[in-house]
């Protein structure tokens, strides 16, 4: 069965149907080893922007959850996300920013990262990002979706579950010590593809990421955001 979805959602509705593209947090500093997800995190206050001309993802998972850290004025906060999972992810032509306000002398600054720009003419896996065992826990997404066997519905705490109630090896499910309710709303489906990606994300977890044509860049002010 497929489904097709296009248009924004808010965190307001994250139990419906959306699907983050991959954000590239782990080139600027979220570094996990193979496999091992970070069991719980204090996010840092700032929401990162993610364009991507397409992304492939297969055993994605869907939970709604709650980010907690500090603003940038050290004061206490919490955000409801929808958290997202991916078995393997494949993305082309991704670009990353995060702008942080009122540098002293300075002003705006935003740090923009770019990756898999040579898959556009390419198409080659070899070289789209790439990214194994991955969460994302975002807070707006627009883009045309489609799900390939989804299931819509299920009870958070039973995503990584088989037809039997057992858990499946390598399958992902909700993180531990996340706050997640795995008796709440869940979904998953065997693959997601994704075109013409625009997102805002708090944070990103995953075992492997790979991004070749890397570029990174700083500048003043707003204008190189990716959108």
């Amino acid at each position: 069965m497929k489904s097709q979805v296009r248009g924004g959602t808010r965190w307001k509705r994250f139990a419906v149907v959306m699907v983050p593209s991959v954000a590239a947090t782990a080139a600027i500093g979220v570094g996990l080893a193979q496999g091992a997800l970070a069991a719980s995190f204090s996010i840092s206050g700032q929401e990162f922007k993610v364009k991507a001309d397409s992304l492939v993802g297969t055993n994605f998972v869907q939970y709604g959850s709650v980010d907690a850290g500090k603003d940038l004025e050290g004061k206490d906060f919490a955000a409801p996300v929808a958290v997202s999972g991916f078995s393997e992810a494949w993305i082309t032509n991704m670009c990353q920013s995060v702008v942080t306000p009122k540098v002293p002398f300075i002003g705006d600054v935003t740090l923009r990262l770019e990756a898999g720009t040579d898959a556009v003419k390419s198409g080659e896996a070899k070289d789209k990002v790439y990214a194994k065992g991955i969460y994302l826990d975002v807070s707006e997404l627009k883009a045309d979706a489609e799900f390939t066997n989804i299931d819509i519905g299920i009870a958070a705490g039973q995503l990584s579950a088989g037809p039997d109630g057992k858990p499946v090896p390598g399958k992902p499910g909700i993180q531990p010590n996340t706050k997640a309710n795995p008796y709440g709303f869940g979904q998953r489906a065997e693959q997601a593809t994704l075109n013409n990606v625009e997102q805002k994300a708090w944070a990103t977890t995953a075992g492997t990421f790979k991004l070749p044509d890397l570029h990174l860049s700083l500048s003043r002010g707003t204008s190189k955001e990716c959108y």
